[in-house]
């Protein structure tokens, strides 16, 4: 029974040490099967959703589901912890309890509370170990502990910046493609010589973004949990927009970019399609069809109107369904399991931008107390 015990509390220790280099420390993608923090996400997540789903009001499901990124980190921290502290617990208990407490005690959940003590560093001596292996491993778990804290000092900083530098350009995206933002309005803000100079600029941008996107989301794949600051804007979301611009622009936009939009279409593409084998996501085909004949029609008349021209016939048409065909069943498979509305194409009607919402006006009609005039700013600080 004690070498069942040791050889259990050994495995926990690695296996925790382990999880916790591929999540942490390791910049790449993790593709063996079993991951203890995968499963931990798969056996968290449903729960929290069916429970948003159900009980919260429809208008504040998206605060709820924001909810879930933060708390699962501070959630799988603690597991890890936990993790590490009953495998230390099982190899004391396997070495035969070799402690020596203040009250005489001994057993497994002393063993326990000596593995807890140590490793969070507390040194309260109340109980200490009697033999030079349990010695060895008490010094051992300590240095864990302070390894462990250290990690997570460095692992959160880094979260943030990553997710920061994610929501500066879906900010920006606001004025430039609308909230949500869509291909057609990110074109049709864009026409023009000027416009199309602009609309190249910003293709060019977002193929920087989706670098950086893939670099990080594959690193710490958590923050496709961290949800935007306004319930209409996602990564998911404003990736789908420009991938539908660029799709546009490649069949055939007169006087556009072509270039800079297969590029940046091939670097989004590939974080669409990286970011759905790190979920484990199957490509499906979207239904229905997020661009019917009718739809796209009305896309080109549109886009007509605002002064650009893209090209018409079944040629185009073949050519923009293959494109669809490379990164649409990702999407909408991400978007399903991550519970993000994926925009259309097409608004069905013209909406205010984020940055021309009144938020104060809206509180006001809810009963709150209006917002004072600038002169009287001074009181809230």
């Amino acid at each position: 029974m004690t070498i069942v015990a040791a050889i259990v509390g050994t495995a926990l220790v690695l296996l925790v040490l382990w999880e916790g280099f591929e999540t942490i420390i390791l910049p790449r993608r993790v593709t063996r099967r079993f991951r203890l923090t995968r499963l931990f996400y798969r056996l968290t997540w449903l729960p929290w959703t069916t429970a948003v789903r159900r009980l919260a009001p429809a208008r504040d499901r998206e605060t709820y589901l924001s909810y879930f990124g933060p708390l699962s980190l501070f959630l799988l921290i603690t597991v890890w912890a936990v993790t590490l502290i009953a495998g230390f617990a099982l190899i004391y208990w396997a070495n035969g309890s070799a402690i020596v407490g203040s009250d005489g005690s001994s057993g497994f959940f002393s063993d326990l509370y000596l593995s807890g003590t140590t490793f969070f560093t507390l040194g309260l001596g109340d109980v200490t170990p009697r033999t030079t292996l349990a010695r060895t491993l008490t010094v051992t778990e300590a240095g864990m502990g302070f390894a462990f804290l250290a990690m997570i000092i460095s692992y959160l900083p880094a979260l943030n910046q990553s997710f920061s530098r994610r929501e500066v350009s879906i900010s920006l995206l606001d004025a430039r493609a609308g909230s949500p933002p869509t291909a057609a309005e990110l074109l049709r803000r864009h026409a023009g010589e000027q416009g199309l100079q602009a609309l190249q600029h910003l293709f060019h941008e977002w193929e920087g973004w989706a670098a950086e996107f893939l670099e990080s989301h594959l690193s710490y794949p958590v923050l496709a949990y961290f949800r935007s600051q306004h319930d209409n804007q996602s990564w998911l979301a404003a990736l789908t927009a420009v991938l539908d611009a660029t799709a546009l622009v490649m069949v055939g936009l007169e006087g556009a970019c072509q270039r800079q939009a297969r590029l940046t279409f091939a670097m989004a593409r590939h974080a669409m399609a990286d970011l759905s084998v790190v979920f484990r996501v199957t490509p499906r085909e979207g239904e229905p069809d997020r661009l019917p004949a009718e739809r796209l029609a009305r896309l080109r008349d549109e886009l007509a109107a605002a002064g650009l021209q893209l090209r018409r016939g079944s040629d185009a048409d073949r050519e923009l369904a293959e494109l669809r065909r490379l990164y649409e069943p990702y999407l909408l498979a991400l978007g399903r399991r991550l519970l993000i509305t994926i925009p259309p194409w097409l608004a069905d009607h013209r909406r205010s931008d984020n940055w021309q919402a009144d938020p104060w006006d809206r509180r006001s009609r809810r009963g709150h107390r209006p917002a004072k005039a600038v002169g009287d700013a001074e009181e809230h600080f």
